[in-house]
């Protein structure tokens, strides 16, 4: 059974960033566009390594972390 995704191209763009000159999307967004817990998909990735090449996943550092949520209100009451 697949899931039907419906979402705008705009919300898309809306939650791509720029970071260490990369355009990236938080797992937290990525999550919410394939409706899945955050937890699932990082599993897969961590199980599936070899499909995840290094360029298409990273770990933000503490002060990109802090800029990020300074610059975005949305990720003030998270913790990413």
């Amino acid at each position: 059974m697949s899931k039907e995704i419906n979402i705008s191209t705009t919300i898309i763009e809306n939650r791509i960033f720029t970071i260490q000159n990369t355009q990236v999307m938080v797992d937290r967004d990525l999550t919410e566009i394939y409706q899945v817990p955050t937890k699932v998909l990082n599993q897969a990735v961590k199980r599936n390594i070899d499909r995840f090449p290094l360029a298409f996943r990273f770990q933000l550092s503490n002060n990109e972390k802090n800029e990020l949520v300074t610059n975005c209100d949305r990720f003030k009451m998270i913790q990413i």
